[in-house]
Order: structure tokens, then C-alpha cells, then sequence
């Protein structure tokens, strides 16, 4: 390989005398303190020089002749990826294939073009053992297979790493690659149907149209075998999966709405070939087929819907950490969650989230237990404290022994009680299966004794009357009045942001009975912030300052409080784990943190700061408080919380107003539940605090008893009680668990969008009903009239699709939730202009 090729795009950039000097590897900027004046080559981080060497090495130098290529300094990781050779590991994502070879599914980092797909396929050439290396640009998956005999995988995902692109085992890749499959054959099943059915209505329009006008024999012959032609297909393929359903239902011998569909069809089909064949009579094709398309979009869009409700158990695990660090005499290394067990000791770094259960046995640091518990202030921890997965550790590094690890920990319990919550529901299902049985035997009973009363009379038109009776009470319209309706208002409820799963949520939010509400992150703003701060003006940029380096939620607070402003220098700072950070700020020694801690180096307190400490006591009893000293005066103290939603006040106060009871439940502490339920007229007894998730889940079911509870929440802590409630609410920012089981996602970040979910809800439920009215009036008059001979099948095949286009057109236009997203949101009723009220005490309380 030429030098020329290997220095491309140094060499066509730096023909320009006026450009700066650029990476030979990524072509970007070289800083100026990276220059090396006698260097051949310039490379802007070691990373990229080592990417160049390594291709180089191998004769990969045609990378740089790509007109697009990666344009990113490679930053590798220096994991060792050690965990990609366990067996726990192996198990999980590996496939050993028949002919020996290992195949795994690796997500890629930094993957955006042409070049990074040759660079990557090209992995096989840079180790021995690897066959073959494909990679998918749009998802970033990459395929590797290779001989584990001969290179690890480990080495491989180091390869990779080294190159910029930091390799992740790729999850759900099967499940998601079977959806689409099953997606795309419906999609071509629809697609089908419609073509077939539009050339249908045209051969039909040509025979009506000659019926009237008259039309030749032959050319009525023609048009006729051409709607059999047509009709055949549509049959054999788009139509077939009603069959397989009637032909399940026959098996099993539990009625089934496709059974009365598939003898609809088949008769249909039968009668219309026997007419077609002998020239006599309708043909009923036309229907049929506009009836098959019809029923494969309701389909479709019904297990659609389903399939958001399916997710949970793959969603709900993502919470935990996939890796672990664990440390074994002295030596850190990497190892699949999945292949912790008790006794192991776990390495958590500052920011990092525990991936078991477990006891501290070195170091103190705070942790965020938010996610789990609900409480909104992080908590101090030390040898012989106990930590739970999911957990964040805020503060410092810490050495755990796991005590529960994998299904056994608190967090996986949780998450079993969310699947087994979930499956309660099934009941429901169950209901309405029942009913399509009783609808259909009703309508196969019907059909008998039309055919067989007529038959022993020898009524011409006993098969006719039959066949019209299946025909014009096939189920689409009463199958199409609800989930259409709840099709229509699902899709307006997202656009105004509320993002709803199922159409039974609809119906329980429909009436009033008793909502109970989480406290951090759903009736608060569920980060941290500053609620009250006492002390003079300047005092703020030195704490700004100070605060500048550190990733506390604490921290952010401040910078939230205060963005934009103007800070000086900090020198000499230092972190006192589990009390607060001190340094000189503008020539002044400045501490922040924990009163204790402050207090330390306190000889004095300015005079307001006295006066605040003793007249404002929620400070340290709901707030978090904070101490700034400076050069040893107390000089301001802040007061850091949750802060209760602008809108709470309004929205809770529409809710009641509505007819709904309406609790505070929260794991946070009770002082701060009370003082939050006092201001927002709970009563004394709803507005309960300390609560576990466990103890959430119970109070759920216990109200459940008594009536319909909906459950609004956005953590781990309230995933359980969410899936037991009769409609989970999960709201904007939530855990991912609270999200994957609940019913309706708001994402919005207001309240008030509550109030407007179940005003829609109460319309939506009267336009159902209204569907369901028209739906039932046409079967009965459509039967009466078949049963009776006043209906011939021609006539039941046109009948039957402008029933169901008249609830396509209820639907449609029934006022459920506005078209147009509205740009302001205010809860209606006596709330009307009560927030002004809240705007002092309510903003002073977590």
C-alpha cells in the first residue's frame, strides 16, 4: 500500500497552505499541543493513531480513499470485555451454529456511513478465526461469527473497540425481526385484499350498470367468470386466515366470531360459483371480497394495539445494568449481570447504578433511590448499609458484598408482581370472548332454522335466505363499533399527549371512582430543585462556581436556579463525601453542604440567615437543607425539594369536581407527604406517606375491592401497583417499568392533561355506545328481514358494508378528543382560577 493512498485526506486537505493541521485517521483539527513538527503524519488523539497503525498493518489503507467517512476522533473504551467470554454470557446471546462456528448479534457504537460497513467487514482480517462480519448500518448491527477455539470473543470486541466502534450485545433483535416479518405478511395480505376488491367493484359496476341498461348475455357471462376469477385468490390467500380461525375453533370446540365469517364465505363463495357456472342468480362477489379487506385491517389494527401490552416483561428488565464490575483478590473485571451471585463483591463507581442486592462493606457515599422507593431526597450510606439494584449511587465509589442477585432481588420481585398483576386482567378478555360465542352460536342457530324450516316447506329461497341471514349478520359492524371508535380516539389522544394502549382504560376512566397519585414525579416536578433560598444576591455566583464540577443532583438544582449567571474562579476545591464541597472562590474560602458539615468552619451567622433558621422550620423537615459559609460566616442557607407542579392545585380540584376520590400515596417521607396533601386539599387521611412498594401494591388492591382505582405514578416503586390498579397512569420522565405496564402514558408535563384524558374518555364511551346501538338495530332488522325472505343475499352483500360504513363515519366524527392539539391546557370547573392561590405556599413545599 502506497504512502500517497495511506495520506489522503491529510494530503488533499493540507494542499490548502491557509488549513490547519489535520488527523491523518479522521481528518479533523489536530490541537496545536499534538503537533509533532518532524512527524510524517499528525494524529489528533492516540486513539486515531492507533486505528491508522492497525489498518495500516493489515493493508486496510483503502479506508481513506471513502469521499464519506467516519469524521469523529476514535475514543476506544479500554474495556477489556472480558464478560464476552463468560459462560452466563454465551448462553444469553451466542448461537453455535451446525458447523461449529459462534454467531452473535453486536450493537455498534458510532456507526454512520459506507466506510464504517467496509471497515468493519473487514474485522476478518485482522484476526484469525473470525469468518465472517456483516454489518447493518441503519440499526448499527453488526453479525460476527468466528471459531471460539481460536480467537475469544473478547478479542474481537477489543478489535472493535480500538477502531471507535464500542461493541454492546444486541437484545430482542429476534423478536423484533419476527414482528416485522408478521407485519409485513399482513401488510401484503391487506394489500391483496384491496386490489382484489377494487377490480371486483368494477366488474360489479359493470353488471349492475347492464342490469339496468341491459346487457349482452355474453359480455354478463364474461364479467361474471371474471368476479369468480378474481374471487379465488382472495379466497386461497388474504381470506384463508379467517378459515384457519373457524377450523381452530371447530378443533378446540369453543365458538369463535371467525367461525359464522368462514361459513359466510364459504356459502357465499359456494352459492356465487354455482350461480356463476350456471348463469342464473347473484354472485355475492363484490361483498365478499370488500368483506375479507375490511376484516384484515380491523385485524391488523387489533393486534397492533395488543402488541404494545406484550412488551412489559423484555422493557421492565432493562432497569438493572447489563454488566457488573466484581472484584476478586484485588483484581477488577467485567461479567454479566446475569452471572452475579451472592457472596461476590461489586466494584459501583459515582454514577453508576447497582446491578444486585446488597451490603456495603467499604466506603460512604448517597444514593438516588427514587427509582425504587419514591423517596425524592438521596440518602446517606456506609459499611453495613444495604443497597438495592436499580438503585443510584450518587457520591463515591463503593465496594458491595451481593446478598440477592438476578430473579431473588428486591427489584426482579417487583417485576413478578407487575406480570402477575398483569395476568389478572385476562377476566376481561374472557367476557368478551364470551359474548362472540354467544353471538355466534345465536347467529349459526338463526341461519339453521331459517334454511331448515323453509327446506321442510321446500321454499325455493331456503339456501338464499340462509346464506343473506350469515351474510348481513356477519359480526363487522359490532366488531368494528368499538375498537374502531377507540382506534379513532387513541390516535387524537396521542396527538394531544396522551399515549393510550387500550380501549378498556377508556371505559374505567369513563366513570368516576378513586385515582391515587404517586407523589415524586407525578404531583411534583420529580427532580431536584431550589425551592428557598435565604441570603444576599452575591452569595449566588460563588456557589454557582463551586458547584461548577460537580454532578450531585444537589448541584443541578443550583444550576437550574440560576442559569446564565457569571462566576468567578475556583481554586483548591475539594469533595467532602457526605458533607459537601469547599474551595476559594474570588480570593474567599467558601463551604457548601450539610449543616453539620458547615458548621464546622462556622464562626458567625449573618442576621437574616438567624432569623430564617428559626422561622422557616420546613427547611430540614420537608427541604433538604443546604449551608453556604463564607471566610467562616453562615451567610445562606437553601432549601432544595421536589417542586409540586404549577397546574396540581387546578387539576386535582377538576378531578374531584368530576366525582373522582382522589390519594396521595408516596415512599417519601411523611412530613413531606403531609405538608404536599395539606396544600393541595387532600384530606388527612388520603395523603399517606412512607409507603413501600410492597404496601403501594396492597392499598391497590384493597381500594380495588371496593370500585374501579386508577393508579398515576412514574417509578419502579409504583410498576406493581400500576399493573394491579383498574388503569395504570404513567407519567412524562417515568421509569421505563412504570411505562412498559401502564395503560396510558402522558407526555405532557402537566396534570391538567389527566382532567382532558377522562373528559375524552367520557365522550369516547358515548360514541361506543352510540355504535354499538346502530350495530345491534341493523342485525336485528337485517335478520328479521333475511329470516323472513325479504332479503336476498345480493341485497344483505350491500347491506352489510354500508352498516359498517356508518360506524366508520360515527367513529370518525364522534367528538372524542380534540383533532389539533390545544397550545394551552386549563381543567375546567369550580378549579377555574385557583391556581393565583397556590403560587406562594405550594412553591415553598417538596
Amino acid at each position: 500500500m502506497s504512502t500517497d493512498t495511506l495520506r489522503f485526506p491529510a494530503a488533499a486537505i493540507a494542499a490548502d497552505a491557509s488549513t490547519a493541521t489535520v488527523c491523518a485517521h479522521c481528518a479533523l483539527p489536530v490541537p496545536a499541543g499534538l503537533v509533532q513538527e518532524d512527524a510524517e503524519r499528525q494524529f489528533c488523539c492516540t486513539g486515531c493513531h492507533t486505528a491508522f497503525a492497525i489498518l495500516h498493518e493489515h493493508g486496510l489503507g483503502s479506508y481513506y480513499g471513502f469521499a464519506e467517512r467516519r469524521e469523529a476522533p476514535v475514543q476506544s473504551s479500554g474495556r477489556r470485555y472480558e464478560e464476552f467470554d463468560h459462560p452466563t454470557f454465551a448462553q444469553l446471546y451466542v448461537q453455535v451454529m451446525p458447523s461449529g462456528l459462534s454467531r452473535t448479534e453486536l450493537y455498534l457504537e458510532g456507526v454512520h456511513c459506507a466506510s464504517c460497513v467496509w471497515l468493519v467487514e473487514r474485522v476478518p482480517l485482522l484476526h484469525t478465526g473470525v469468518s465472517r462480519a456483516e454489518l447493518d448500518v441503519r440499526r448499527s448491527l453488526a453479525v460476527v461469527e468466528w471459531d471460539a477455539a481460536v480467537t475469544p470473543l473478547s478479542a474481537i470486541a477489543r478489535q472493535l473497540d480500538v477502531l471507535g466502534y464500542a461493541p454492546h450485545p444486541f437484545r430482542g433483535v429476534a423478536r423484533a425481526d419476527m414482528r416485522r416479518r408478521e407485519d409485513r405478511a399482513m401488510l401484503v395480505r391487506i394489500g391483496i385484499a384491496g386490489a382484489i376488491a377494487i377490480n371486483m367493484m368494477l366488474a360489479a359496476l359493470a353488471l349492475y350498470a347492464g342490469e339496468l341498461n341491459g346487457m349482452d348475455a355474453t359480455f354478463t357471462h364474461f364479467f361474471r367468470w371474471v368476479s369468480f376469477a378474481l374471487m379465488v385468490p382472495a379466497f386461497v390467500w388474504p381470506g384463508r386466515v379467517f378459515f384457519s380461525g373457524a377450523w381452530a375453533s371447530v378443533r378446540t370446540r369453543s365458538l369463535h366470531m371467525d367461525l359464522p365469517i368462514a361459513i359466510a364465505l364459504a356459502a357465499g363463495l359456494v352459492r356465487g360459483a354455482i350461480n356463476t357456472v350456471t348463469g342464473t342468480g347473484p354472485i355475492y362477489f363484490d361483498g365478499l371480497a370488500l368483506l375479507i379487506f375490511a376484516l384484515l385491517v380491523g385485524r391488523f389494527l387489533q393486534q397492533r394495539g395488543q402488541r404494545l401490552a406484550a412488551d412489559s416483561a423484555e422493557l421492565l428488565h432493562a432497569i438493572a445494568p447489563s454488566t457488573a464490575r466484581i472484584v476478586e483478590q484485588g483484581v477488577v473485571r467485567d461479567i454479566p449481570a446475569e452471572a452475579l451471585l451472592p457472596g461476590m463483591t461489586l466494584d459501583v463507581r459515582a454514577g453508576e447504578t447497582f446491578a444486585a442486592d446488597g451490603v456495603i462493606v467499604r466506603g460512604h457515599s448517597t444514593v438516588n433511590a427514587a427509582l425504587l422507593t419514591g423517596e425524592s431526597r438521596p440518602s446517606s450510606v456506609e459499611e453495613g448499609a444495604t443497597v438495592y439494584a436499580g438503585t443510584l449511587n450518587v457520591e463515591a465509589p463503593l465496594q458491595v458484598r451481593v446478598e440477592e442477585a438476578g430473579e431473588t432481588s428486591r427489584i426482579a420481585k417487583l417485576l413478578r408482581e407487575v406480570e402477575e398483576s398483569a395476568r389478572r386482567r385476562a377476566p376481561i378478555v374472557q367476557t368478551a370472548n364470551r359474548l362472540a360465542g354467544i353471538f355466534t352460536a345465536v347467529v349459526l342457530l338463526l341461519a339453521a332454522l331459517t334454511f331448515g324450516i323453509k327446506a321442510s316447506f321446500n321454499a325455493p329461497h331456503a339456501l338464499d335466505d340462509a346464506i343473506a341471514l350469515l351474510i348481513v349478520t356477519c359480526p363487522c359492524a359490532l366488531a368494528l363499533a368499538t375498537p374502531l371508535a377507540i382506534t379513532v380516539a387513541v390516535g387524537r389522544a396521542a396527538g394531544n399527549g396522551m399515549l393510550i394502549k387500550g380501549g378498556d382504560a377508556l371505559e374505567v376512566l369513563a366513570s368516576p371512582g378513586t385515582v391515587v397519585f404517586d407523589k415524586t414525579g407525578t404531583i411534583t416536578e420529580g427532580r431536584t430543585a431550589l425551592v428557598r433560598w435565604v441570603g444576599a444576591e452575591w452569595v449566588q455566583p460563588l456557589v454557582l462556581s463551586l458547584e461548577a464540577g460537580s454532578s450531585h443532583p444537589l448541584a443541578e438544582g443550583f444550576r437550574r436556579a440560576w442559569p446564565g449567571m457569571m462566576v468567578p474562579d475556583v481554586h483548591e476545591a475539594r469533595h467532602v463525601v457526605g458533607g459537601g464541597l469547599e474551595g476559594w472562590v474570588d480570593g474567599r474560602h467558601v463551604r457548601i453542604g450539610s449543616p453539620r458539615f458547615v458548621a464546622g468552619g462556622v464562626v458567625s451567622t449573618a442576621p437574616e440567615v438567624m432569623v430564617a433558621l428559626h422561622t422557616y422550620d420546613e427547611i430540614g423537615r420537608t427541604l433538604t437543607p443546604v449551608h453556604v459559609s463564607v471566610d467562616g460566616v453562615l451567610v445562606a442557607v437553601a432549601g432544595m425539594g421536589d417542586k409540586v407542579r404549577d397546574d396540581a392545585l387546578q387539576s386535582l380540584r377538576a378531578l374531584r369536581h368530576r366525582g373522582w376520590r382522589t390519594v396521595l400515596l408516596s415512599g417519601d417521607a411523611e412530613d413531606v407527604v403531609r405538608s404536599v396533601g395539606a396544600a393541595l386539599d387532600f384530606d388527612a387521611a388520603d395523603a399517606i406517606g412512607g409507603a413501600t412498594p410492597e404496601q403501594k401494591l396492597a392499598f391497590i388492591e384493597q381500594t380495588k375491592q371496593r370500585g374501579r382505582v386508577v393508579m398515576v405514578g412514574d417509578g419502579v416503586n409504583d410498576a406493581a401497583a400500576i399493573a394491579a390498579a383498574s388503569v395504570g397512569i404513567g407519567v412524562q420522565g417515568g421509569a421505563e417499568a412504570c411505562l412498559a405496564t401502564a395503560d396510558v402514558y402522558l407526555t405532557r408535563n402537566e396534570l391538567g392533561t389527566l382532567v382532558e384524558l377522562v373528559d375524552g374518555s367520557r365522550r369516547t364511551m358515548r360514541v361506543i355506545r352510540r355504535n354499538i346501538a346502530l350495530s345491534i338495530a341493523y342485525n336485528v332488522v337485517g335478520a328479521s328481514m333475511a329470516m323472513f325472505g325479504l332479503l336476498t343475499p345480493l341485497a344483505a352483500a350491500i347491506l352489510m358494508p354500508a352498516s359498517s360504513i356508518t360506524v366508520v363515519l360515527g367513529s370518525w366524527y364522534g367528538h372524542t378528543f380534540p383533532r389539533v392539539r390545544r397550545t394551552a391546557t386549563r381543567a375546567s370547573g369550580p378549579a377555574s382560577g385557583a391556581a393565583s392561590s397556590i403560587s406562594g405556599p405550594v412553591e415553598a413545599i417538596a
